[in-house]
Order: structure tokens, then sequence, then C-alpha cells
């Protein structure tokens, strides 16, 4: 099957009180290991590109990668553009063939970040592409994104009814109390239920996103550290937080940070017990298999998206 937007991925995902895993990609073994743990519990799944990634891989290997990955599994797959700043580049991976594109205008002011978002959504609408778009900014750093925690704001619940309406938008990324990176939280870990709550009333049949959604399995902190690594005090969000965001209109939730934390644990493991390694395949091969491993966890016991592919062919 051919590659696919969010659309109908989010209609059964807010219908079903579930969740769609969107995992950042950036090569070969990182896309197949996502992809093996999808289809071992025939979930669809959504592979985004950051702009470190396209500068890394180039977007043109990242979107052979992903159509090979839809010939080796047939599973329902969106690519999709995570954090473009501008509407050059969300234009840009339309026309590669992106089918899903994320507008970040939230560093904007409100009316500039509607008109930003408005543009893109029009060009991309004309194509069958979907489009994600933020309000409020999340704290943290990953990638291109870096946002300090006093400049961090929190979604107005009244703001995001009036973006949704004025922009046209399929999906939207809302602040809550997440934040991009390793270290999320300082002390006790909390996401605000209540503005959640009252964004998805005021916005109903609606699909929201967070980012920032990682949980910082310590089994990898603790890994990385052992052998060699340096992440003292990397705290996520707990797992329990977002399987109840999403019985309030989350359709989508971000991973990457413990897709990089449990490659490089396991990299990091052969070489420190294999220190003569040298052969690429025998230390990625190990890391490919700890994505497969976190992801398919992802998809079974958190996000709850687990055999519910076959409903979108």
């Amino acid at each position: 099957m051919p590659l696919v937007t969010t659309k109908e991925m989010f209609k059964l995902a807010y219908e079903g009180n579930f969740a769609i895993g969107a995992f950042n990609v950036n090569n070969m073994e990182i896309v197949q290991g996502i992809v093996a743990a999808a289809k071992a519990e025939n979930a669809p799944v959504i592979l985004q590109a950051s702009a470190g990634a396209r500068k890394y891989a180039n977007s043109v290997y990242l979107r052979k990668l992903v159509e090979a990955a839809i010939e080796d599994t047939n599973l329902p797959i969106a690519l999709h553009l995570d954090h473009g700043d501008s509407f050059e580049i969300c234009k840009q991976c339309i026309d590669d063939g992106f089918t899903s594109v994320m507008i970040d205008g939230s560093h904007h002011p409100f009316e500039e970040n509607i008109e930003l978002t408005r543009k893109v959504v029009e060009y991309a609408h004309e194509r069958g592409v979907t489009v994600e778009a933020e309000l409020g900014q999340l704290a943290g750093i990953e990638d291109d994104v870096n946002v300090s925690a006093e400049n961090a704001t929190y979604t107005n619940p009244d703001q995001a009814v009036e973006f949704v309406e004025r922009t046209g938008v399929d999906s939207l990324a809302i602040a809550i109390g997440t934040s991009h990176g390793a270290y999320k939280f300082q002390g006790k870990a909390k996401l605000d239920f209540e503005r959640l709550e009252k964004i998805t009333k005021m916005l109903p049949n609606f699909p929201l996103v967070l980012h920032g959604a990682s949980s910082v399995p310590q089994e990898y902190v603790q890994m990385c550290n052992q052998y060699g690594g340096n992440i003292p005090g990397a705290k996520g969000v707990p797992e329990e937080m977002l399987r109840e965001a999403a019985k309030y209109g989350v359709c989508k939730i971000n991973v990457d940070t413990d897709l990089r934390l449990a490659m490089t644990s396991a990299v990091r493991k052969l070489f420190t017990e294999n220190p003569a390694e040298f052969d690429p395949r025998k230390y990625l091969g190990p890391g490919r298999d700890a994505i497969q491993k976190i992801v398919q966890h992802k998809i079974k016991n958190v996000f709850g998206s687990s055999g519910v592919a076959s409903k979108l062919k």
C-alpha cells in the first residue's frame, strides 16, 4: 500500500481512545526497528523527520527508506515532517512526497502563527497532505528546537479553538507540561490534565498531539551510564500519564529521546564488552533490536494501538 496521511489514523484513534505512535527516524536501522515493532503488533505508525534528520540523512533517503518499509510490511505508514519552521520547508517536504507536515509557528505571535499555518494548510490540502500545527511552547532541547523554561507557555484553550477554526489545521500540538529532551522534570512529574480536558471539550472530535512525550526509561539511562555515558538525572513523562492523555483526544504521541537512549545503551554495551569490534553490523544490529523492543512496548502497553492496522487497509 502507498504512504497514507494521518487523517484516518486519527479518526480511528479518537474513536477508540488510543494514540498513534510518532517516532523520529534518522537512519536505516531506526526505521527497521520501528517498523519491525509495528509489524509485530499489527499497528499503524507515523515515521517523522526533524530538521536534524533531514540534514543528516537527506529527505530523499528518508523517503526511500520509508517506502521500503511499506513494501516490506504493507503497514499503513505516514511520513511526517516534524517541526517545520517555515512555509518553504513544508512546501519542499510536501513536494518531496511527505504525506503529513508540521508547521511550527509557536515562536511567532498568535496572529502570525495563524497566518503562517493557514498558508501551509492551503498548499497542503490542495495536494492531499495533512497538517499539524503548534500552539503554546514546550521547553527543552531536541535537534533545532531550543526553548528555555522561562519562555515555555501552556496552550490557551480559547486561543486553541480560534486557531483551529481560522487555520483549518488537521491536528494541534498542545503544551500541557511535556518538554523536549531527556531532562523533562525536576521533582515530581506533572501534566495539566485539567487544561487538556478543557481543550478536548472545546474541540470535540479534533485530534491533539503531545510532543516531548518520551518516558526516558531508567533502565536505558542506567545502562548508558554503566557503559561510559554521562546522563545523570534524566527523567521523562510517566507512561501512565500518556495512557491517560489518550483518553482526552490525544491521538499522536511523539517519541524520539527514548529511541536514542535505547540504541545508544545497546551500542555502548557492545563496545565495552567487545572493544575489538569494528563491524558496524555487529553494533548497529543490537541497536536496531533495542529500538524494536522499546517501540513494541510503547505500541502495546502505552499507546494501545496494537491490532488496528488492518482497519486502515
